[in-house]
């Protein structure tokens, strides 16, 4: 039961990672009337920086697409963990409301890492 829950959620999970990297390069989805000021300043500011939108685009869709299949699911949780970690600091500290989303997408993320450690002790040197 617990491997078809952790299957179906990392399907979505990387589904979600996919979409975002897609929208990204190809501004398909509208953005909300409702963005603070703080908050338009700071993506202002990512897109003045021409090769880092689409570095993090890249990373997103590959990272979401090795999150799907199960042998590749930990070097994708791997690849987004730096994005993941960005999305929490943005939240933090400038856009609270986004914070609990981002909570629950960190815990997914930790969960993906936790059931892929064995993979991952090499890394640390266990």
């Amino acid at each position: 039961m617990k491997s078809k829950v952790l299957l179906v959620v990392s399907i979505l999970f990387g589904l979600m990672f996919i979409n975002s990297g897609l929208n990204k390069l190809f501004n398909y989805m509208p953005m909300p009337e409702n963005i603070p000021a703080e908050m338009l300043e700071v993506m202002g500011a990512f897109e003045t920086i021409g090769w880092l939108m689409p570095l993090v685009a890249g990373v997103e869709i590959l990272g979401g697409i090795l999150v799907i299949f199960k042998p590749l699911r930990t070097l994708g949780a791997v690849m987004l963990f730096p994005i993941l970690v960005g999305i929490m600091l943005l939240h933090i500290v400038n856009e609270p409301s986004g914070l609990v989303i981002g909570l629950v997408f960190f815990a997914i993320e930790l969960w993906l890492l936790y059931e892929g450690r064995e993979k991952l002790k090499p890394l640390f040197g266990a």
